[in-house]
């Protein structure tokens, strides 16, 4: 942290003290988002019997969130440049504090959904927007650094998450998971107003059409992937792939004509963010297909319960607190895509090692090797996303935010829709169960693999790019 407020002659960005509050508005932006997924998924049985509905129709208290945070990401990227950063980053902290209130309040799940509906799209005004600050706040030097304290902050939302919100319901109900954002919210209001760089919108035509295809686009894929994984019927998933894929289709083509596009496609030629972009599809295609096959493993094949499930699974993202900040930083002083590379590469043997535990594996085991992937993890992308943010010059760092939010959200849905064709028995009826579970996490390592091989055919590209600005 003492080198994130270090000063030298020179440098861009914001002077140490505005700094230090602006990564904390940042940092607690991003940490209630998260947590009001983890919070959630883990009262959602109380929240179903409280309510009077079933497990099944309750799943989507977390869902609807989901749904439209992915579905908004692009629209909000580019609102950023229309009306301004400051005002929308705060704008959507004040709807996500505001909305908390109501869910907080709901006696129905119509109600309580509605809410959180709202709430989905504060969170993603603030998250698809939050990592283009940083390239306002820090100094290109120091842009590495920054990355990892985002990484870090969204491991501790991941790690925490659970046990935070078992705490809660031991002591209180579950409205109380929705209060604690109130005190949290209306703090990072006040410093937001003050520590955040102010910059005026731009008087250009919002292109609404783009952003009714994307959302359609990003909406009915999400939507697609979530009922595959639940065994929705072929025609319907069909259907919905074709919605996503059409209105893709007609999304490019608009942003090829319009004047002032909602996501400039001339960003896509710089090679070192298009590859640093495709790398993190990959990546989180990888890290999606563990989270999902983890608990299955431990659950169904090795026989613990959800709560010792939950526990094993801590030390990834415990383990990608600790190796973001450090990746960050030597990607600030060495060459990020060999950072990146490296961190992959043992993300890739740490699953690996996961696929090649057997039924009767020790905890100890099962502990060292998680927290081997989340170090991997934390070394990658930290150097990843300085380069995908890093790599466009500042004025295009909304964008980039945005496609950074967008394919993380792909991945994640890719890796999810992986594992249920694995898990589903479509390609091994009657096998062993375990025999599913590991191919999906050698399947999770094979993703590694290319996302780490497109990470070492970058490392030519920046120092070539080093080469050109010496």
């Amino acid at each position: 942290m003492k080198a994130l407020l270090s000063w030298r002659e020179g440098d861009d960005g914001l002077p140490p003290r505005q700094r230090i509050l602006a990564i904390a508005v940042l940092m607690s932006g991003s940490l209630m988002a998260v947590l009001n997924i983890n919070l959630i998924n883990i009262a959602l049985p109380t929240m179903a019997r409280d309510l009077g509905v079933s497990s099944s129709a309750s799943v989507w208290i977390i869902n609807v969130y989901q749904l439209v945070g992915a579905a908004a990401i692009l629209t909000f990227a580019a609102l950023g440049y229309r009306i301004g950063r400051y005002r929308l980053y705060i704008g959507g902290m004040a709807v996500f504090t505001l909305t908390s209130i109501g869910c907080a309040l709901s006696t129905g799940l119509p109600v309580l959904i509605g809410f959180r509906i709202i709430q989905g799209l504060g969170a993603a005004a603030m998250m698809s927007i939050g990592p283009s600050l940083y390239r306002v706040i820090f100094p290109s030097r120091l842009l590495g650094q920054a990355m990892g304290l985002t990484a870090m902050t969204v491991s501790v939302g991941v790690a925490g998450g659970p046990t935070l919100g078992g705490a809660i319901l031991a002591v209180a109900g579950w409205p109380w998971l929705f209060w604690i954002n109130l005190p949290i919210g209306v703090l990072s209001l006040c410093l937001a107003v003050r520590a955040l760089p102010f910059e005026q919108g731009r008087s250009f035509p919002f292109d609404v059409i783009g952003a009714v295809l994307s959302a359609v686009a990003l909406g009915a894929f999400v939507i697609m992937v979530d009922g595959f994984s639940r065994g929705t019927s072929t025609e319907q998933t069909l259907t919905l792939l074709a919605v996503s894929l059409a209105s893709a289709s007609f999304f490019i083509l608009r942003q090829r004509r319009v004047a002032h596009p909602l996501l400039p496609l001339a960003i896509f030629t710089e090679p070192r963010f298009s590859s640093a972009a495709l790398t993190s599809l990959f990546a989180f295609i990888a890290q999606s297909m563990a989270f999902i096959s983890l608990p299955f493993l431990f659950q169904s094949v090795q026989g613990y319960t959800p709560l010792a499930s939950a526990l094993l699974f801590t030390p990834w993202p415990l383990g990608t607190m600790l190796g973001a900040p450090l990746g960050g930083r030597l990607a600030d002083r060495f060459s990020p895509p060999l950072i990146a590379a490296c961190g992959m590469a043992v993300l890739v043997v740490g699953m690996a090692l996961l696929a090649l535990l057997d039924q009767e594996a020790a905890v100890g085991d099962i502990l060292w090797r998680s927290a081997v992937c989340g170090i991997g993890f934390g070394f990658y992308q930290a150097p990843n996303n300085r380069e995908l943010m890093g790599s466009l010059p500042r004025e295009r760092s909304g964008s980039a935010a945005g496609v950074m939010a967008s394919v993380r959200t792909f991945g994640q849905s890719l890796g999810a829709a992986l594992v249920a064709l694995v898990l589903s028995g479509i390609m091994f009826q009657g096998s062993a169960e375990a025999m599913p579970v590991g191919l999906a996490l050698w399947g999770g390592a094979l993703a590694g693999i290319i996302a780490c091989g497109l990470c070492a055919l970058r490392i030519p590209l920046y120092r070539r790019q080093c080469t050109i600005s010496d």
